[in-house]
């Protein structure tokens, strides 16, 4: 169902039973990892007009990857990541247990 690099590739599915009796299928919560912990691969300075998607291009050789940039800097609001030129961002080895 999920392309195997989506962040929720590995989640689990559950069913809700509806009054009606009809079962809808639905993915389990993710739970952010703590960014801290994780593995650190590199450091990104933010220069003028990056985004995520063409730092993970660049450091992952796929732009849908940012979420792990995301992931390595608790980030909930992915677009403030890239606000503040000369911020450096930490970009975590790329894990795949499931």
């Amino acid at each position: 169902m999920l392309n195997p690099n989506s962040r929720y590739y590995r989640i689990a599915t559950a069913v809700y039973v509806a009054p009606d009796g009809r079962e809808i299928v639905y993915l389990r919560r993710r739970f952010l990892p703590a960014g801290a912990a994780m593995p650190l691969l590199a450091e990104v300075e933010i220069t003028g007009g990056d985004r995520l998607d063409l730092i993970a291009a660049r450091v992952f050789g796929d732009p849908e990857q940012f979420w792990r940039i995301c992931d390595a800097n608790d980030a909930m609001n992915p677009f403030e990541l890239t606000d503040e030129i000369g911020r450096l961002l930490r970009v975590a080895v790329p894990t795949f247990e499931g």
